[in-house]
């Protein structure tokens, strides 16, 4: 696991990287409070070791910035501090601190808070759900194969990509990057409610049977909306809804459900719109082959601006090698 280590002391904190990699963990340290929320901010660690008194933002305040930004992920908190009495140990955890270390540790001390922040950790089954829910859809699909998996590659891969443009969207972080990858698979996540007679033929729809195939989108967003409502603070369960309704959307409008256009579709949506056609020419099927990837990109790149969004197809130009490598690793059997 990667934890983050902030201290201002250089000893102190030199000694606890020390002791935290000699248990087999990776660090990542700061020297304050504004330099550790920056790393935080930028590489999500799942838990923080951070002194209470540290010049700038000492670690009560660096501790309500992650409560306030995490999300869904949870991040595992531990305070080192010399303070022992009642009301401190209060307004510590009142700040979001889950365990306290007292000045000064030693490793025994130490790798039991880590185990107990592990086991903690350990209970957050959300991704297990996530892929569960979606292999559920994937499941009445006999062909799908590796779908899923390729379909979170190439998302996060494209996500990743956009993060290193020029100029990316304010909304694409670390946080957007790990959702898009747990959520994506949840795409077509609606297909639970489109009848066999549709969802399994095997040559091409009617224009009847392609309007009851384009209601799974709805029925996805409608499923995961409903448990949104009721947990309101799960932006995974935001992004997955938006993702299942418009990842059939059309740059240029003509998609559906909404016909929607251009930015007014949610950025997740057009990612995944793009990993999803892709998949689907690659891949073998009982009424097509599996096309290679140069005849893939040049149908991709005749979408440009109408199918799919130019910033999204940049991004695949700038990483087709990884979705090659991609579809070569999770390949049909």
């Amino acid at each position: 696991m990667k934890i983050l280590i902030a201290d201002d002391e250089l000893v102190s904190r030199k000694k606890m990287e020390r002791l935290i990699n000699s248990l087999g963990h990776e660090t990542l340290a700061a020297a304050d409070g504004r330099e550790a929320w920056g790393i935080w901010n930028d590489a999500r660690t799942r838990m923080v070791i951070t002194d209470w008194m540290m010049p700038g933002m000492d670690g009560l305040e660096f501790c309500r910035k992650i409560r306030s930004a995490e999300g869904s992920q949870y991040t595992y908190i531990i305070m080192v501090t010399s303070k022992s009495n009642i009301q401190d140990i209060v307004t510590g955890i009142d700040g979001g601190a889950d365990d306290f270390i007292s000045k000064p540790f030693v490793k025994e001390e130490l790798l039991v808070r880590i185990r107990a922040g592990e086991r903690l950790l350990g209970i957050e089954t959300r991704d297990i759900v996530i892929f569960s829910m979606a292999k559920l859809a994937e499941s009445r699909d006999p062909e799908t194969g590796y779908h899923l998996e390729r379909i979170q590659y190439y998302s996060k891969t494209l996500a990743e990509a956009i993060a290193r443009s020029e100029n990316p969207p304010e909304e694409i972080d670390r946080l957007f990057i790990d959702n898009i990858f747990h959520t994506s698979p949840l795409h077509d996540i609606g297909k639970i409610g489109t009848p066999d007679y549709v969802l399994l033929k095997p040559g091409r729809l009617d224009d009847n049977e392609f309007e009851i195939m384009k209601r799974h989108s709805r029925i996805g967003y409608e499923t995961l909306n409903d448990a949104l409502i009721r947990y309101p603070k799960a932006d995974y369960l935001k992004m997955s809804a938006e993702i299942a309704l418009s990842h059939h959307e059309k740059y240029d409008g003509s998609g559906y459900p909404e016909g929607l256009k251009g930015n007014s579709i949610p950025l997740a949506a057009r990612i995944v719109a793009l990993a999803d056609v892709y998949d689907a020419l690659v891949s073998k099927r009982v009424y097509k082959n599996a096309y290679r990837h140069d005849m893939a990109k040049a149908v991709i790149l005749q979408g440009t601006g109408s199918h799919f969004d130019p910033m999204v197809i940049d991004a695949f130009l700038n990483c087709e090698e990884s979705f090659v490598e991609i579809s070569e690793r999770f390949k049909e059997n």
